[in-house]
């Protein structure tokens, strides 16, 4: 067991918060290991709905604990890419799951959101931030090139050109150039960014689950697929919804003029 991740569970709603303040949430082995069993218990909950991801301390994530590299420092080159290609690839399970997970995943954003922490951000489903958050794409600034899945998914986002910007010159840019960018949906006053999560996060968790998880697979295919394998997702999709509980209650709603009552099934 550590500390360095707080895992709750509340009326549908799973919350990971990153929990090193003392160094902006850096991750640490244990804050990795921890993370890899939780994100795979919640995926298989279906009492969750949906996820949040934060930070604790005011900040989201500054990347990995850099401190902790200069135990490295001192092997031989071949050691040393060894060692991390293998940690790096230890990361890719969770970060699968998360897309994965017929759930939607959020994360709230205060503070540093840089390196690992920007990947981590951008590998949720939708982002809420503070005013005062701000990032940095910052692996460049140590030698290195960007894991976490943040190669991935920054070009699908802002673009090529703008993405090898942001990466190869590992520049500083506030919330607004994030939402300018599209990296963020929602800005919010920092005071109430736990408010605004709470209330976002329990809209998701109180939405029709099944019909959501299976948005999120159609968005994210859509990319890779041919015109007629994304049709035939949405006919597949479409039908995996019908089967449910919640789009009977959707069209009963929708006849009586009534707000749904979804279960998630």
């Amino acid at each position: 067991m550590t500390d360095h991740l707080l895992v709750s569970k509340e009326n549908g709603v799973a919350t990971l918060t990153m929990n090193r303040p003392e160094v902006r949430n850096a991750l640490s082995i244990e804050m990795r290991h921890a993370m890899f069993e939780a994100v795979d218990d919640i995926e298989h909950d279906a009492s969750v709905r949906c996820v949040v991801l934060k930070g604790a301390g005011g900040h989201f994530m500054a990347g990995g604990d850099i401190k902790a590299f200069t135990q490295f420092t001192e092997m031989p080159p071949i050691e040393r890419q060894k060692t991390f290609e293998a940690r790096i690839h230890n990361l890719h399970p969770m970060l699968m799951a998360l897309r994965r997970m017929n759930k939607p995943v959020i994360a709230s954003v205060q503070g540093a959101a840089a390196g690992a922490g920007m990947s981590f951000m951008m590998a949720c489903d939708l982002t809420i931030a503070a005013d005062d958050a701000f990032f940095k794409f910052s692996y460049v600034s140590i030698g290195a090139s960007p894991d976490g899945s943040g190669s991935y998914y920054l070009p699908r986002l802002v673009g090529l050109r703008k993405a090898l910007e942001l990466a190869i010159l590992g520049d500083r840019f506030d919330v607004q150039k994030a939402e300018e960018y599209g990296l963020v949906n929602w800005i919010v006053p920092a005071a109430d960014l736990e408010a605004e999560t709470d209330k976002l996060a329990h809209k998701l968790a109180d939405g029709p689950t099944v019909a959501i998880g299976n948005i999120k697979q159609l968005m994210y295919a859509s990319g890779g697929n041919s015109f007629e394998s994304q049709l035939a997702m949405e006919a597949t999709s479409f039908g995996r919804s019908a089967a449910t509980d919640d789009w009977i209650e959707g069209i009963t709603a929708f006849i009586e003029k009534r707000k749904p009552e979804f279960k998630g099934r």
